[in-house]
């Protein structure tokens, strides 16, 4: 591995580390009682160094869900390439998210995903921070499916719609596990509930549901 890649896997693993003691802190104790000096001691760095790699407090906490944030878009542009069109790969991919018990679905009862979920959601600044992550997926998506729609602002407003539903429907699966519900007793309803939604969207936005086509606009 070339030096470039070693600094990166250090400095991945630097990311993940100061979440991952963060995350604890603020479960153990809640979000607002735990002070960034804190975080950085426990993790043994300066606190302008934690600066460096979170900018925000609520940065802390949203590294575990940061991967997720252009995965539409990155949905949208593989399926391309196999020939798909945008919304049944996203469907398929929700579909294959709730197979798997991926948290981001809203679908896991682990102890550890519940108590993640509660503090990001019981947190008023980080759900504010929240909208800004789901503005950035928006965007990333927006540009992925302009190929597809008449232009820019078409793209965008379907690009709304389609995380839009993809929060909706995690946020009901967390809201029935949150409230005890096992995640087998909901399965069911979250896969129904995600093909009535995908089937709006492709009411909607038909041209978002054919094979894409090969032609230049």
């Amino acid at each position: 591995m070339s030096e470039t890649g070693l600094r990166e896997r250090k400095r991945r693993r630097m990311y993940e580390a100061v979440s991952d003691i963060a995350v604890r802190l603020f479960i153990e104790r809640g979000f607002d009682a735990v002070s960034v000096a804190e975080v950085a001691a426990a993790a043994e760095i300066s606190k302008p160094t934690l600066f460096r790699y979170f900018p925000a407090k609520e940065d802390l906490v949203l590294h575990r869900i940061a991967d997720h944030e252009q995965e539409a878009a990155r949905v949208v542009t593989a399926a391309r390439a196999e020939g798909v069109a945008p919304l049944p790969a996203l469907h398929r991919h929700f579909l294959a998210g709730l197979a798997a018990a991926d948290p981001v679905t809203g679908l896991n009862d682990h102890p550890q995903v519940r108590a993640f979920y509660a503090l990001l959601y019981g947190t008023p600044s980080l759900v504010a921070r929240l909208h800004g992550y789901l503005e950035r997926s928006e965007g990333a998506l927006a540009d992925a499916l302009v190929d597809e729609l008449p232009d820019a602002l078409d793209a965008r407003l379907a690009a709304g719609q389609i995380i839009a539903v993809r929060r909706i429907l995690a946020e009901e699966n967390w809201r029935r596990i949150a409230a005890g519900e096992r995640m087998e007793d909901v399965r069911g309803d979250a896969e129904a509930a995600a093909g009535r939604a995908f089937a709006v969207l492709g009411a909607g936005l038909p041209q978002l549901g054919r094979r894409p086509s090969t032609d230049t606009k």
